[in-house]
């Protein structure tokens, strides 16, 4: 897999950040839909367990997506990836055994197969001195997820251009089995609107990467 071109000035700023500070560090990786989050998370953290005396665990906060089946029982089936759509909670107390540093904590992961979370698959052992946390909304501060900042030592504010996001998302959507039409409403009607809300959050990054 090609390297993201934010890589290195991620490396830059985490690498000194974590040398620096005793025992576990959390790392955010913050940003709209589509603007590589997931890709720079695991990058990151493959490029960290390759620095003498750190080791690295990715875990991404679609994890906590609710399941589909109790979207459609909210109502909030055709507002997947909003705020609301999460277990909010259930991710603020992931990160706090995280920070805690329990001898063994399994976290969930997001699967765009299935469309859905799978419990139970990153294994984060007690030894992991970082953990780079993803996700679309890890500096709202709003409801539960108002807790989440204050449990990361460090966030990364990932942007890119809106073009660029949005092909990638239109092509998300495709690979679903949406018709370019209703492709472009789900994007231009609810991812934008999510990333806009996200785009409020920007000034509380400790650091903002453009793509």
């Amino acid at each position: 897999m090609r390297q993201p071109d934010v890589l290195q000035p991620a490396l830059d700023v985490v690498v000194p950040f974590v040398r620096g500070r005793q025992g576990r560090s959390i790392v955010g990786i913050c940003g709209p839909p589509a603007a590589g989050k997931s890709t720079l998370s695991s990058a990151l953290s493959d490029a960290l367990n390759v620095h003498d005396g750190l080791t690295s665990v990715a875990v991404p906060m679609d994890g906590f997506h609710l399941s589909n089946v109790e979207l459609g029982r909210l109502g909030l089936t055709d507002r997947k990836g909003a705020p609301e759509t999460f277990d909010a909670a259930g991710f603020v107390h992931l990160l706090r055994r995280l920070r805690a540093g329990e001898d063994l904590v399994y976290a969930p992961s997001y699967s765009r197969t299935l469309h859905e979370s799978i419990g139970g698959v990153i294994p984060v052992p007690a030894d992991v001195r970082v953990i780079v946390v993803e996700g679309n909304y890890l500096l709202l501060d709003q409801g539960p997820w108002a807790s989440v900042r204050g449990l990361l030592d460090l966030v990364l504010y990932l942007d890119a251009p809106d073009a660029v996001r949005q092909e990638s998302l239109l092509r998300r959507q495709m690979a679903k089995g949406l018709e370019l039409p209703a492709a472009q409403d789900w994007v231009f009607r609810s991812d934008e609107r999510n990333a806009a809300v996200i785009a409020g959050t920007r000034d509380r990054a400790d650091l903002i990467l453009t793509r």
